[in-house]
């Protein structure tokens, strides 16, 4: 089994106690952070406020969320190749409360996971390619690859990396 690459992220979080309208202040979280001792669910996608990204994936996701929880899935994160405030800004407008955004803004954790392809061709350039994953303690236990994994892919797949997907799985095990 393969575990997941060890990179540390760069976030913001909330901190009530500092002044002003921006109360927010800079987090790194480790691959250890987010997976050690936990189940966590992890859907990669090309960017945020783009648009299956923003109508379908994270939506359902957030959705699903509880769901996923019963069965034991300590965490749901959804993984793009953004800055912190883009990923912050893409979760108010899209009223996620319970999926963790993650933001892989030097797109480390993605490169190192064989997942970083160019998207040149539609003006993102180096993004992540759509996946999601089952990881265990930081093992992965199951990946979902939209099938085409390529440069310049001239689609979007979007079959296995979306919630209902992922859902089935956990249920069948």
């Amino acid at each position: 089994m393969n575990t997941v690459p060890e990179t540390t992220f760069h976030t913001r979080v909330r901190n009530e106690a500092l002044p002003g309208p921006n109360p927010f202040e800079w987090k790194d979280l480790t691959t250890d952070d987010i997976f050690k001792g936990k189940r966590v669910v992890l859907f990669a996608l090309p960017g945020a406020f783009t648009p299956t990204c923003s109508t379908s994936h994270l939506p359902r996701y957030e959705e699903l969320y509880d769901e996923f929880k019963r069965l034991g899935v300590d965490e749901v994160v959804c993984l793009s190749v953004n800055d912190a405030f883009v990923m912050h800004q893409w979760a108010t407008s899209q009223n996620a409360e319970r999926v963790f955004l993650l933001p892989d803004g030097n797109a480390e954790f993605t490169r190192k996971m064989g997942m970083l392809v160019d998207k040149a061709n539609l003006g993102f350039g180096m993004r992540s390619w759509r996946y999601s994953m089952v990881v265990e303690d930081g093992v992965i236990e199951k990946m979902f690859v939209e099938d085409g994994l390529e440069d310049s892919c001239p689609t979007d797949p979007f079959e296995v990396s979306n919630a209902d997907t992922v859902l089935a799985y956990l249920k069948s095990g």
